[in-house]
């Protein structure tokens, strides 16, 4: 008995690795927590991760057929599986071309799409900024117009009062009570 306990407590070999013990993954999450834990044991150790798989392409027609049989007298019994699989790799090529086409056809419509929208977006800014442009012309003319009219009343107002500087001040205080009662209060900040 004692030999057998012995046997049962040895030491761990000296290989570096340690014995784990056999866990079973009963759900999908857990046959990858699992697989993540044995990565993290080495951290230093590569990843592998595999290449993108390549796109199947058919095999090229063949450009010279030697021995072609006919479907008459003289075609031998090997010669219909040869045919069959002559013809199962010419209808297999012309499919991988008919979904090639239609996935270019696919692709030039996206492009032609997306230049459309390309296209149309321009023109609605287009449109717009001829938009804020023509507000801009409007607010600068009215900027314009009231700024004219401003210098006109201050130089018909220095001609006055070089004449009559008494009719000024009343004349003053007509116009600002005109402008007051013109002017909504909001615009001059009165309550």
């Amino acid at each position: 008995m004692a030999a057998e306990t012995q046997k049962n407590n040895k030491p761990p070999k000296s290989g570096g690795k340690e014995a784990q013990p056999l866990v079973i993954a009963k759900t999908p999450a857990e046959a990858q927590r699992l697989k993540l834990e044995r990565l993290m044991r080495n951290p230093d150790k590569p990843v592998p991760i595999p290449e993108r798989p390549k796109q199947w392409n058919p095999r090229a027609p063949p450009e010279f057929v030697r021995d072609v049989m006919g479907s008459s007298a003289g075609a031998g019994s090997g010669e219909f599986h040869v045919y069959r699989h002559l013809r199962r790799r010419e209808y297999q090529r012309q499919d991988f071309l008919d979904r090639m086409s239609v996935k270019q056809k696919k692709a030039l419509a996206y492009l032609e799409k997306v230049e459309q929208n390309k296209k149309d977006a321009e023109e609605r800014t287009a449109k717009r900024r001829k938009k804020r442009d023509k507000l801009k012309q409007k607010k600068l003319m009215a900027k314009k117009a009231k700024m004219d009219s401003k210098s006109k009343e201050e130089g018909n107002k220095s001609s006055s009062e070089d004449e009559k500087e008494d009719d000024d001040d009343e004349e003053e205080d007509e116009r600002e009570a005109e402008d007051d009662a013109e002017t909504p209060s909001f615009i001059m900040g009165n309550k």
